[in-house]
């Protein structure tokens, strides 16, 4: 198998204005009138994917939409999807995709990890992450912190949305109340906090790679 094109490049391709990359996926949404119609949709992408690219595909279907996710930026593949949709005159919302990972700080992630992989069913990736096998739940991941802090909430939301909807996602959010907390790493993230303090961050793939 190739390895992992930048994102960069995925985005640069023809044929790809569908997707948005969020973290290690590209992801699509699709929305639909009916079911069947999203039935349709998910019949003709079946039929377009070999085994190989079944590993590395993944498909939300609900009665309003279908998400698709691939999690190798795969363009030729994420081409011919959209030319399905298009066919079956199913319009992408690049807007409506996104995706969210709970994280952790931690002393020591290795003392920790495995207490969670065990509560929560997931799988482990690298020395700090954890997936759900099925996908259904959220990312959860650990970050290092050098020494406790007890008065500060250890925990938050990671959310990474397309890179050309951050900046009103931000807007959003600070409108109903939040505060900036940081733009230090913009526009890899943005750090923003509620009205007592909790924390979240706002990520695109841009400068990641």
């Amino acid at each position: 198998m190739t390895a992992q094109i930048r994102a960069a490049h995925f985005h640069a391709a023809d044929g790809v204005e569908d997707w948005r990359s969020l973290y290690h996926l590209v992801s699509a949404y699709f929305p639909t009138e009916s079911l069947a119609e999203g039935i349709a949709l998910v019949d003709e992408i079946g039929r377009l994917t070999d085994e190989t690219q079944q590993q590395y595909l993944s498909v939300d279907l609900r009665g309003t939409g279908v998400t698709v996710s691939l999690a190798r930026r795969d363009i030729a593949l994420a081409r011919r999807i959209s030319a399905a949709a298009k066919e079956l005159d199913i319009r992408a919302d690049p807007t409506a995709v996104q995706l969210v990972n709970i994280t952790l700080d931690a002393l020591a992630s290795a003392d920790v990890l495995p207490f969670w992989r065990a509560l929560l069913g997931y799988r482990q990736i690298g020395d700090d992450h954890l997936f759900d096998p099925l996908r259904r739940g959220p990312g959860f991941g650990l970050q290092h912190m050098a020494e406790a802090r007890p008065h500060r909430n250890r925990m938050h939301l990671d959310i990474a949305v397309p890179h050309d909807q951050a900046e009103a996602r931000i807007a959003a959010a600070l409108a109903a109340g939040g505060r900036l907390v940081s733009d230090a790493h913009a526009p890899m993230w943005w750090v923003l906090a509620d009205a007592e303090g909790n924390e979240a961050c706002v990520a695109t793939w841009v400068g990641r790679d």
